[in-house]
């Protein structure tokens, strides 16, 4: 079979730290790289589970929006107290 060549960027430590543990594992970075892209191929989808940050869910991202038009509207605006952190 013929081999190609495969070229990304990632973070160097994030790089260093897959390195380390591929070879905890008797491994080389390019063997996992493959098992995954041969997971995803059989598969058909990302072998593991991905979740968004539930920050931009849309209940939250609507209500956001709404305190954004209230305060551009002038509206539901009262002062309150800031709490400090330590």
């Amino acid at each position: 079979m013929a081999q190609a060549m495969v070229n990304f960027r990632m973070d160097s430590q994030l790089k260093n730290d897959m390195e380390k543990v591929c070879r905890e594992m008797g491994l080389t970075p390019s063997a996992a790289y493959n098992l995954f892209a041969k997971k995803v191929t059989q598969e058909r989808r990302i072998p593991f589970e991905i979740t968004a940050d539930p920050f931009y869910s849309a209940q939250n991202m609507d209500r956001l929006n709404k305190a954004i038009s209230d305060i551009k509207a002038g509206r539901n605006m009262s002062e309150h107290e800031l709490i400090e952190a330590d």
